[in-house]
């Protein structure tokens, strides 16, 4: 299965590049190693409305996220929480690829959303972009599937260090794994059932 973990803040070091560092080694040690991370630290898609992707020219970081998303059968967002929604960066992505020209980004896949916050928020933009993919989904008549379980990191600057190594605490860790488990149980009963 390979699998891609997407941390959409475009900050340095930022709460969900330490969450998405911690669930590439959470799934690795489940011996799922295609594991490819995406970090929206160089991100530079452009804004809607105002330019749009052109796959002959893609930059790097464009090349990087639309190939990884390509190829992965199970995808993990981690979403920063800004005043009660996801950040603007991966709405943006959400509009620049949800047409028919990228389509194919969106369909057979399972996606996992996890809210990120350093206080004990992190749900809202979870259920927000919930719903938005799965609008996606129906809009571009693909057949993929959002996993019903999200998970919130809470304090997460306590919790994980920068490499995003748990620093011990216990009930963080059993979440994070149920919350792996979870997908990946989804993601295995997907494939099956699709390639039916």
């Amino acid at each position: 299965m390979n699998i891609a973990v997407i941390s959409t803040s475009p900050r340095k070091h930022s709460g969900s590049l330490r969450v998405a560092r911690y669930l590439k080694n959470v799934l690795e040690h489940y011996d799922q190693s295609n594991v490819r991370l995406v970090d929206f630290e160089t991100y530079d898609l452009p804004l809607i409305g105002q330019g749009s992707l052109d796959k002959a020219n893609l930059t790097p970081f464009q090349k990087e996220l639309i190939d990884t998303l390509a190829a992965a059968d199970l995808v993990f967002f981690m979403l920063p929480e800004y005043n009660w929604t996801a950040p603007p960066q991966f709405t943006n992505m959400l509009n620049q690829l949800g047409n028919k020209e990228f389509a194919h980004l969106f369909d057979g896949k399972v996606f996992a959303l996890a809210g990120v916050s350093s206080g004990r928020g992190g749900r809202e933009p979870a259920i927000q972009m919930t719903t938005v993919l799965n609008k996606l989904i129906n809009f571009l008549n693909v057949h993929s599937v959002v996993s019903p379980r999200i998970w919130e990191s809470h304090d997460t600057g306590k919790n994980l260090t920068e490499t995003g190594e748990s620093t011990g605490n216990e009930a963080y860790e059993k979440n994070a794994r149920a919350f792996v488990d979870y997908a990946l149980n989804v993601a295995q009963r997907w494939l099956v059932t699709s390639l039916v």
